[in-house]
């Protein structure tokens, strides 16, 4: 049996539309690690091939991944320094609205963060379901290459994909 065999195209009994959280502590300042994800210079430093732009309330930025040679747009929702960034992308799943990925920054104290990262609003199918927790992974991915990134020097990147 595939991975993918209990994945079918039936819609599942809830109808709530899909979400996810997941953090991680970065030992940095918040304002340090804020601007690791809105300068596009560092986010390329350690998750990005590319960015177009720094994120700003307002705007659409194209992101390009490593592992892919099209590029992403980003619609820039918000971006409250250093505390939150609220973004709407594309939610993997053909024909289906945008998802919303909401990024918060909690200083801890003055040299750690905890980094929370949730991403909501795809559909109540199995194919939503199998999207959002490709992503949840994706975030993860994301938040550990940051740490590494930031507390030592390190781009888990480099060379490509994870």
């Amino acid at each position: 049996m595939s991975s993918d065999a209990h994945f079918n195209k039936a819609p599942l009994a809830d109808k709530t539309p899909l979400a996810f959280e997941v953090q991680l502590k970065i030992r940095k300042p918040a304002a340090e690690v804020f601007d690791a994800v809105v300068d596009p210079k560092k986010l390329s430093g350690y998750f990005l091939r590319e960015g177009s732009g720094p994120l700003v309330a307002g705007t659409t930025v194209l992101w390009r991944f490593p592992e892919f040679e099209e590029r992403y747009p980003v619609v820039v929702r918000e971006v409250a320094a250093p505390e939150r960034i609220v973004l709407e992308w594309g939610s993997a799943i053909a024909g289906d609205p945008d998802t919303r990925v909401v990024m918060t920054f909690v200083a801890l104290d003055g040299a750690n963060t905890m980094v929370k990262i949730g991403e909501s609003g795809w559909p109540h199918t199995p194919e939503g379901l199998k999207a959002s927790h490709g992503n949840a992974g994706g975030w993860m991915h994301m938040m550990a290459a940051m740490k590494a990134y930031l507390e030592y020097g390190i781009n888990l990147r480099e060379g490509g994909a994870f």
